[in-house]
C-alpha cells in the first residue's frame, strides 16, 4: 500500500511502486489516494480528491500490478492510515499488508494518528532514493529498506512548472499531462500545455 496526495502523480511515484513490487515480490501495489490528507490540507491547498484519483488512474493505466484505490475517498473526511489499513485487513484477512513510506517520512511515523495500530497492521517498507540514506522509523518499529532509482521529482515543483508553462514531459505520464491541461489544473492554461 502506497498512500499519498498524488497532486499530481509523476514518474517518481510509479518508479517507487514498481520497484517495491518487484523487490518484495508482491502481487500488487495499491496506490491509495488520500481524501483529505490531514498533514497537508491545513497548510496548503490540495486539489479535489476525485480529480487526483482520475490523474492516478491515468498514470498507472497499462502498468501490471499497480492498482488505484479510492478507499480513503469513499470513507470521506480526513485520511488516516490506521483506518485504511484496518479496512483493508477487514476486507481480506488473508492479505499480508505492506506500508510504503519515503525515508523523509519514516522518522515521523510515531506522530501519525494511532501509530501503534499502523505498526501492527502492516510491515513497513522505507524507500531510499538512489542509495542516499534518509530517516528511519522510530526505535522499535520494524521495517525493510528498498532502494529505488533516484528520480528527483516533486509534486510542488511540478505544480509550479505547469503554472509557468515549463516542460514536464519527462516527469509526468502523457495521459496525466493531457488531463491536467484539459482541465487547466495547476494554472496550466496560462501558458499553453506545459510541454
Amino acid at each position: 500500500m502506497f498512500g499519498g496526495t498524488f497532486d499530481p502523480p509523476h514518474f517518481g511515484h510509479l518508479a517507487i511502486a514498481q520497484e517495491v513490487k518487484h523487490r518484495l515480490q508482491l502481487d500488487r501495489v495499491l496506490l491509495v489516494v488520500a481524501n483529505d490528507p490531514w498533514q497537508k490540507s491545513a497548510s496548503s491547498e490540495v486539489t479535489d480528491s476525485e480529480i487526483r484519483l482520475s490523474l492516478v488512474e491515468r498514470a498507472v493505466a497499462g502498468i501490471d500490478g499497480l492498482i488505484v484505490s479510492d478507499i480513503e475517498i469513499r470513507r470521506g473526511g480526513e485520511s488516516y492510515m490506521a483506518d485504511t489499513l484496518f479496512e483493508l485487513q477487514e476486507a481480506d484477512p488473508t492479505d499480508e499488508l505492506f506500508l510504503v513510506v519515503g525515508s523523509d517520512a519514516a522518522g515521523g511515523l510515531d506522530t501519525w494518528k494511532r501509530s501503534e495500530e499502523v505498526m501492527s497492521l502492516a510491515s513497513t517498507v522505507v524507500v531510499e532514493r538512489g542509495g542516499r540514506h534518509g530517516g528511519r522509523p522510530p526505535t522499535g518499529w520494524p521495517f525493510t529498506v528498498v532502494d529505488v532509482p533516484a528520480l528527483e521529482i516533486s509534486s510542488s515543483d511540478l505544480r509550479a512548472r505547469f503554472a509557468a508553462g515549463r516542460p514536464v514531459d519527462a516527469l509526468v505520464p502523457a495521459a496525466v499531462i493531457s488531463e491536467i491541461t484539459r482541465q487547466g489544473l495547476y494554472g496550466s492554461g496560462k501558458h499553453g500545455s506545459g510541454r
